[in-house]
């Protein structure tokens, strides 16, 4: 929901019309949904194993054939849904959702494991602009900074799994860092992404100051993580917040 909502309203204020910006709406949860869907059906044996009864699956609440079959129809409903918005956009979308399926169907695994998620955030805004007239290309510090969102995100998103994920044979590029290592640099790609916002997009004064914001909480993260460790964690979410105000900020010049 939080990723079909900050895809809506970039599209809208990149200049897509209401019809736009719903057609973006909906191959955008269209897609999100067959990938967390078809992550949770790829991984019920494993969360069984591990008792993560917070799960669908494990706590019973849906069969794992349940949700291949909701998955395999949210797909086939992303494809016309994304291709609606112009063959470019769609084109630039589907390869996106295809790498989250990548990552879910084998790359967790790997050492690459964070490529999916930076070629998956990055093809957001190229589906953005590429569905404005004229099929626009975005502008580099866009899909750079979104790309670089996607890293923070996957390493955010693995970290309270590690030692799960490690005992269940899982060798992502996170787990093979450890938890330690992965707590520490949680908050880096996301500064990273400030940085190319502020200087990429030349948002002047404000971006300055967005940066600012940002290096503060990155900073007592990273000081505090051995006393606290789930503190870089709440401070890559604060980067997170202005990351994405800098991004809708700049989402006017998005092709610029």
């Amino acid at each position: 929901m939080a990723v079909t909502g900050l895809v809506t309203a970039l599209a809208a204020i990149a200049g897509r019309d209401p019809a736009g910006c719903a057609l973006v709406a909906a191959a955008v949860l269209a897609g999100q949904l067959s990938v967390g869907w078809s992550n949770d059906a790829v991984d019920a044996t494993r969360d069984a194993a591990a008792g993560r009864t917070s799960k669908p699956v494990v706590s019973g609440a849906v069969r794992a054939g349940a949700l291949w079959r909701a998955a395999l129809i949210a797909l086939a409903c992303c494809v016309p849904l994304s291709l609606a918005s112009g063959v470019e956009a769609g084109a630039a979308h589907l390869v996106g959702v295809a790498a989250a399926w990548a990552y879910n169907l084998g790359l967790k695994a790997t050492a690459l494991s964070w490529l999916p998620y930076a070629v998956g955030f990055g093809s957001l805004p190229a589906f953005v602009a590429l569905g404005l007239p004229g099929a626009p290309w975005p502008a580099w510090w866009a899909v750079s900074a979104a790309a670089l969102l996607g890293v923070g995100a996957h390493l955010a998103n693995v970290l309270p799994d590690i030692e799960d994920d490690l005992a269940a044979g899982v060798r992502g590029g996170p787990q093979r860092l450890g938890a330690g290592r992965v707590r520490v640099m949680l908050p880096l790609p996301l500064l990273a992404a400030t940085v190319v916002l502020v200087v990429g997009a030349d948002l002047g004064a404000a971006g300055w100051a967005g940066l600012g914001a940002a290096l503060l909480p990155a900073g007592a993260g990273i000081a505090a993580a051995r006393r606290s460790p789930r503190a870089p964690f709440w401070a890559a979410v604060a980067v997170t917040a202005v990351d994405v105000a800098l991004l809708l900020a700049a989402g006017g010049d998005i092709t610029r």
